[in-house]
């Protein structure tokens, strides 16, 4: 016997490429068209469909009432009721505020971003991996911290820190990147000023010096790939970059900044085939 679909309103049954019957339920809301998911009966599909009408028609409902037995997605409760207070519907789990949006990864897991970062995650999925966040991005799995400076493999309180202690506050006022320079990073002395110390990787860690400002630090860095590159090592380094500051004066520190003998002196190993 078939199904009386006019007993379901807002369900519509479909049919998988295996032949399976599963049930898809949708609304429409403010002339806005919403798909709310697919379900195996269409009794769950029509729960799904009322409790996002509850949602959207009543001013009060609030994201902590959400439980495990709700016929909807946490995160399609996050959609629906950030449509219904600020007007804007976003397929991902973001509810805006002032200033700020959140992004919900569970009712307990939420990130906090700028709204200068809203088109983005709009339109991107956040993964998470222990406190690691990433993004699929054309195939590729991404790491959010990269759009912040922070790079691969950088550590909390050496290279970066969350100005107000809280790990799941994305915004750039709460970021504090120490080290945004390849190869430096910065260590705090005794005396409670600041040196940068450069590595750079060869076979092993090689100390290219220590310096006082974070630009010399910097510049010794893309020194030392010139010299090494000039004495046949192949490996490819990526330079860095200092913004702001005038070639010549670029030039200046560049001729006077000091590289390490053991870096100066490096000269790769020679293959057995080329005796």
């Amino acid at each position: 016997m078939g199904i009386n679909m006019e007993h379901y309103e807002g369900v519509f049954s479909s049919v998988r490429k295996n032949g399976d019957i599963y049930f898809r339920s949708s609304l429409t809301y403010r002339r806005k068209h919403i798909s709310l998911g697919s379900f195996p009966c269409p009794e769950s599909a029509h729960a799904a469909y009322l409790e996002g009408l509850r949602l959207l028609d009543t001013p009060k409902a609030a994201l902590d009432e959400y439980t495990d037995d709700s016929p909807l997605p946490f995160g399609k409760w996050v959609s629906l009721l950030n449509f219904r207070d600020n007007g804007i519907y976003f397929g991902n789990p973001i509810y805006m505020g002032q200033k700020l949006f959140y992004y919900y990864l569970s009712p307990t897991h939420v990130l906090k971003f700028d709204l200068d970062d809203l088109f983005y995650y709009s339109s991107h999925r956040i993964m998470c991996r222990g406190r690691h966040y990433f993004v699929a991005d054309y195939g590729l799995q991404v790491s959010i911290s990269s759009r912040y400076g922070i790079k691969p493999y950088a550590k909390e309180g050496r290279d970066f820190r969350f100005i107000n202690n809280d790990p799941s506050d994305f915004r750039r006022e709460n970021l504090e990147i120490f080290n945004i320079y390849h190869g430096v990073n910065r260590d705090r002395q005794k005396n409670g000023q600041y040196l940068y110390t450069v590595r750079i990787h060869i076979n092993g860690n090689y100390i290219v010096g220590r310096y006082s400002s974070e630009w010399e630090a910097a510049i010794a860095y893309n020194k030392a790939i010139d010299i090494l590159k000039k004495n046949g090592v192949t490996k490819k380094y990526t330079p860095n970059y200092i913004e702001g500051l005038a070639p010549s004066k670029y030039a200046d520190i560049y001729t006077k900044v000091a590289v390490s003998p053991k870096v100066k002196e490096y000269r790769p190993p020679t293959s057995p085939n080329s005796q």
